[in-house]
């Protein structure tokens, strides 16, 4: 995959061709430069649909043109149950349980014999299935994080791009090429998905990166935390938002707080959105029939409204995320109906809560 543009602006930065290897994926050559010990491979660059609200690229499954939403709030990839029925793969059963928002279910596999995504391909692809609900696009597959955990992303909303890159040796070297000034940085939580901690009001506040779902929010505990309740002066409906998976509904509200600060970045007087994250989402352990609510989950999902907002790129080699701001509101939203009021099926956008 041909890929060009300079990756740092710091002298220790230099292009290698891609490890395409690393990520499954069988690649077209890359383009290369040496000034230093920093290497920085750029392995593809992604299209996003411009229609999309989340980042959504072009690609095919055994030569039937889909739909992929890049989703590094599900820990796994996954096709869907529906595009698997309507792209006639045979599903197979696996031992393995799948944890959604939506509830635990049983898992499923389908073999691929051929999976396109940008100019990259990938061959015999065995990958889970889940979901009782398709998108309302034709969107087949969920890229998960396990797919980004071995590479370094860029989401370029702005600019309807992602970015891949593989780097090496390049501790303390910044990799926001495109910054004029220095970008703000965070540090991801050791572990394998994108948590990282935040600050609002002044007090931290655990966060997930999750391009899979289309508005931030903020957990309704830890919003009350924070002095904010569906009863607080200014609070108003946020509308009735549904996880991408069951299409079952949550009321949200749109409150006002002080202040929401990410490294260097910080926001005065935000409305965020916030609702009762995890309710839904409940596992049994072996020998109990008792549900338990699960733990260790993030307190705020940062979504593709964020994302819009800014620049980002996320290193998992570096364990940093680096971004900068593009532009437009951070957290947009306006008063909607609640779940229960007429039509209110349609009143909120989709909320992903990804996969476990």
């Amino acid at each position: 995959m041909a890929f060009s543009g300079r990756v740092c602006t710091m002298k220790r930065c230099i292009f290698l061709a891609a490890a395409a290897a690393a990520i499954g994926l069988a690649l077209a050559g890359g383009a290369a430069a040496e000034t230093g010990k920093c290497k920085v491979a750029g392995i593809a660059e992604w299209p996003l649909r411009a229609e999309d609200r989340r980042p959504v690229i072009d690609g095919a499954i055994n030569g039937r043109k889909i739909g992929i939403l890049l989703d590094t709030g599900s820990a796994m990839s996954l096709v869907r149950r529906s595009a698997a029925t309507r792209l006639g793969l045979t599903r197979y059963q696996t031992p393995r349980r799948v944890i959604s928002i939506a509830g635990e279910s049983e898992a499923e596999y389908v073999h691929i014999d051929e999976f396109l995504i940008g100019q990259g391909v990938r061959k015999n692809w065995e990958v889970l299935v889940a979901g009782e609900h398709g998108f309302d696009s034709d969107t087949a597959v969920i890229l998960g994080d396990d797919f980004f955990q071995k590479v370094d992303v860029e989401f370029d909303l702005a600019h309807d791009a992602v970015r891949l890159y593989e780097t090496r040796d390049c501790e303390g070297v910044s990799l926001a090429y495109w910054a004029t000034e220095p970008a703000g940085e965070v540090p991801i939580e050791a572990g394998s998905r994108i948590w990282l901690t935040i600050a609002i009001n002044g007090k931290p506040v655990r966060a997930g990166l999750d391009s899979g779902s289309g508005i931030s929010v903020l957990s309704k505990a830890d919003a009350a935390r924070l002095g904010v309740t569906p009863e607080s002066p200014g609070v108003v409906a946020g509308g009735c938002i549904t996880d991408g998976d069951s299409k079952r509904g949550m009321d949200s509200w749109i409150g006002q707080f002080e202040s929401f600060a990410i490294g260097s970045e910080m926001i005065r007087n935000p409305r965020i959105r916030f609702a009762d994250l995890w309710k839904q989402m409940t596992y049994t352990e072996t020998g109990s029939r008792l549900p338990t609510r699960l733990a260790g989950r993030p307190d705020m999902l940062l979504g593709a409204d964020f994302l819009r907002a800014h620049r980002v790129l996320v290193s998992r080699s570096q364990r940093k995320m680096y971004f900068t701001y593009a532009g437009g509101t951070v957290f947009p939203g306006k008063p909607s109906k609640g779940c229960n009021a007429p039509s209110a099926g349609d009143a909120g956008p989709d909320f992903h809560g990804g996969q476990c």
